[in-house]
């Protein structure tokens, strides 16, 4: 059986090389996600990283300097990847459409413990970081916007944006997960799902 923690660990299948902030960044990650931000202490932090108190302390400020740093660069990395896939092509809607669909589910596959932390934990962010990631993604989301109204021209951008958030709301239950279902096939049904609710097809 796949436990919440097993799902919130999924990775993509190429992994990279990481610094020792990053591995303590995602393991606090994993453990926010499974237990929720106050179910989870520095010493708990600490003792899944293998690391002291100082050393802890050393890469971060505490628990919510964690929590900024995790959720700030997703949102950037969003909107950045969104309009490059976009900006690949300029008068293929459709095209654009499917290379967003297939970069987010990328990353929703990847990412399922930071989904989870951006849908139950963004309110505990301070006032500034949290207008920043909220702006952040209000922009993500004009990209899909715009690519959908180019699409389909019978489309308010109010209706376009219904639509963008439904199709979140199908890409981003990855943290819902489990994993009886290979990687490789759960991104195709997501893929699949996605483009039929946005597009009808």
């Amino acid at each position: 059986m796949t436990t919440v923690e097993q799902r919130h660990r999924t990775t993509p299948p190429a992994p990279r090389r990481r610094s020792r902030r990053d591995e303590i960044l995602e393991i606090a990650v994993g453990l926010f996600a499974a237990r929720g931000y106050h179910g989870v202490s520095m010493d708990d932090i600490g003792s899944a990283a293998g690391v002291t108190g100082p050393a802890l302390y050393h890469h971060f400020a505490g628990k919510e300097a964690m929590l900024v740093a995790a959720l700030i660069p997703v949102s950037e990395g969003l909107l950045e990847g969104g309009r490059e896939r976009v900006a690949r092509h300029p008068a293929e809607a459709e095209a654009a459409l499917a290379d967003l669909i297939d970069f987010h589910v990328d990353f929703a596959l990847a990412n399922p413990a930071v989904i989870a932390l951006h849908l139950h934990e963004l309110d505990r962010l301070p006032e500034e970081p949290r207008r920043q990631i909220r702006r952040l993604q209000r922009l993500y989301v004009e990209e899909w916007v715009g690519v959908l109204t180019l699409l389909r021209p019978e489309l308010e951008p109010a209706e376009a944006r219904v639509l963008a958030h439904a199709a979140f709301g199908l890409m981003n239950s990855t943290p819902f997960l489990g994993g009886e279902v290979e990687w490789r096939r759960r991104a195709a049904l997501l893929r699949d799902a996605t483009m039929h609710a946005l597009t009808g097809r």
